[in-house]
This record gives structure tokens, C-alpha cells and sequence, in this order.
């Protein structure tokens, strides 16, 4: 007897694939607002801070901290962006700019120069090439240096920018931290450095990244700044800000990475802060 084979039907499923498409952002664009006119300073973005293990300040790279962890003020995460206010100017690349110290660096000594070329000090060159780029800094003596001339022949190069600095000795009771575009002193955490022709100087601005940030003094940032310093290398749709410290350029450096994009406001009300 023949066994007949039943041969059972086989049902293939299939899956729909359903293709998607990421949308464009799209920034408009805000027309420049007109510049005014001030000292140029010589600061391009800063040197580098060390990289992480994963991935590297034009400023550029996200820096280690050095913090406890179980500090609550140094979280990873922070709150979402504040509410806009005030009128738009567009969305800006991020650097910061910091007031270096001498006492915090060693090594071979050279002679920095005021705009006649006559000796301001003896300086370990690591912190000349550091002094060159920011434009300002605290020498062991307690003195400040800011920037007074560029092109000077008795300055020793500037490694990052190609340039020979002259600087002024300064009054640091009077500018403790530095003097910015319009003579005036400047403030950490408070100033930014601006290209001119987009936003003038003395300009305030409001800029909702930082809103709850924490400040030098421990306090929590409201957001506001003032446009009252530029740099040479700083241009367009850009937004440099005083750091202060080194150290608190490393801390907002990872809080608000170099080159994210902010979004920055002109705001009246941050006139008085």
C-alpha cells in the first residue's frame, strides 16, 4: 500500500519596511546689527584642553574634570535650556577664553615686552604662549598684563596665532581679571567677546544654555552677558565667553561644549545684572 505524501503549504510573511527621513533644521537668518568701534585684543580661540578618552577648544575638546564626583554641582546632566527672551540674533558657535596665571606654570623663562619694547617681566614661556592667545593673564607678582600691541619686533612669536604681542602692565585693583575692547575691565563668566561687526559693542545679550549654570563664586548663572571684548580670530556668528579661571573654562567647557551652537538673544533687561 502506497503512502501518498501530503505536502502542507508553506506561508511566508513578509514585513512592510516603512522609510523615513530626518528633517532639516533651518535657522533664519538675522540681519548684522551695526558695529561700533574698539581696540582689537589678540585672542583667538584657546588652546586645547586634554582630551577624554572618547574624543578630543578651535577651542575644540571637551576637557576631564577634576571634581568630586559626589559634588551634586558637577552632574553630567543639567536642565533643559531656559525660555528665549528678548530679540533674536541667531544661533552662535560657543568658544571660551580664560585669564591665565603664572604661578600655575614652570619651565625655560622669556622676557615679555611693553609697546616701547622695553622688559615687563621674566616669564615661564609655557605661560607666554598661553599669555599671547588669551590676551590677558596674572603674573607671579600679582600684576596684570593685557594686550597693547601686535607686530612688535623685540616679542617672541606666538606659537598658536603667528603673532608678536606686546603688553601693558596694568593696575589690578583696577582691572583684576583683565581689560577688554573698550578699555573697561571685564568680568568672568559675564563678558563676551564678540565679532563687532554682528553684535556691537556694549551690547547686552542673553544666552538660555547657561541659565542655572554655576558661576565662580557658586552661584547660579542668570543667563545675561555683555558684549565688551573682541578677538582676532573671533568672527561672524561666534560668541567667545570670559571663563575666568582655567579651571571654570574645563568646567562650562563640558557643561556647554565648544562649537554646540547657542542660541543668543539681545536683551535690555540684562543691561543691569
Amino acid at each position: 500500500m502506497r503512502r501518498l505524501l501530503t505536502l502542507l503549504p508553506i506561508a511566508f510573511l513578509t514585513a512592510a519596511c516603512a522609510e523615513t527621513r530626518g528633517s532639516d533644521w533651518v535657522r533664519a537668518g538675522v540681519p548684522p546689527l551695526e558695529p561700533m568701534a574698539g581696540p582689537d585684543s589678540p585672542r583667538s580661540s584657546p588652546a586645547p584642553a586634554p582630551p577624554r578618552d572618547m574624543s578630543s577648544r578651535t577651542i575644540g575638546e571637551r576637557a576631564p574634570r577634576d571634581t568630586d564626583p559626589n559634588d551634586s554641582q558637577h552632574e553630567t546632566s543639567r536642565p533643559p535650556p531656559a525660555p528665549p527672551r528678548g530679540r533674536p540674533l541667531g544661533v552662535f558657535r560657543n568658544t571660551y577664553y580664560s585669564f591665565p596665571s603664572e604661578s600655575d606654570y614652570q619651565g625655560p623663562s622669556v622676557e615679555i615686552f611693553d609697546a616701547s619694547c622695553q622688559a615687563i617681566a621674566k616669564v615661564p614661556q609655557a605661560f607666554h604662549d598661553t599669555l599671547c592667545v588669551q590676551g590677558s593673564g596674572r603674573l607671579a607678582s600679582q600684576r596684570t598684563v593685557s594686550f597693547a600691541k601686535r607686530d612688535c619686533p623685540c616679542a617672541r612669536v606666538c606659537p598658536r596665532t603667528g603673532q608678536r604681542i606686546c603688553f601693558e602692565s596694568l593696575e589690578p585693583s583696577r582691572f583684576p581679571w583683565g581689560r577688554g575692547a573698550a578699555n573697561r575691565p571685564i568680568h568672568p563668566m559675564r563678558t563676551a567677546a564678540v565679532d563687532t561687526a554682528v553684535i556691537p559693542l556694549g551690547t547686552p545679550l542673553y544666552i538660555p544654555a547657561f541659565v542655572g549654570l554655576r558661576r565662580p563664586d557658586g552661584s547660579a548663572h542668570d543667563g545675561c552677558f555683555l558684549a565688551e571684548d573682541r578677538g582676532l580670530h573671533v568672527s561672524g556668528q561666534q560668541i567667545d565667553l570670559f571663563a575666568g579661571s582655567e579651571s571654570m573654562l574645563r568646567d562650562w567647557n563640558q557643561r556647554v561644549p565648544t562649537a554646540s551652537g547657542v542660541a543668543v538673544y539681545a536683551d535690555p533687561t540684562c543691561a543691569s545684572r
